[in-house]
């Protein structure tokens, strides 16, 4: 799977980099069809203590799947957004088993 991650009004960090690529091979093991994912991290002008916003953008063939979180730090948006895909995935799987039937 390809990843590419884009920070906007930050310079991401390798480490934050390669957390979240690991984390998303970690999908592979619900969904092994995914063709890439594209990782977008942003951080609001807000004074909310919460202004880390992530969005990941799951391409699979058929259709993408996307998850939006915002929280304290970027990790926990991905953990987050992660658990939101992985729910989204398992479902497409059921429809695709239903029309098998």
């Amino acid at each position: 799977m390809k990843v590419n991650v884009q920070s906007v009004n930050f310079n991401v960090d390798q480490k934050l980099v390669s957390f979240t690529k690991e984390k998303l091979t970690k999908l592979e093991g619900h969904f092994s069809k995914i063709i890439s994912a594209e990782v977008f991290m942003k951080v609001q002008n807000t004074s909310a203590k919460e202004n880390k916003k992530t969005e990941i953008l799951l391409n699979i063939p058929g259709g993408e799947f996307v998850a939006k979180k915002t929280y304290k730090t970027f990790e926990e948006g991905v953990d987050q957004c992660l658990s939101s895909l992985e729910r989204q995935l398992m479902k497409f799987k059921e429809k695709q088993k239903m029309r098998l039937v």
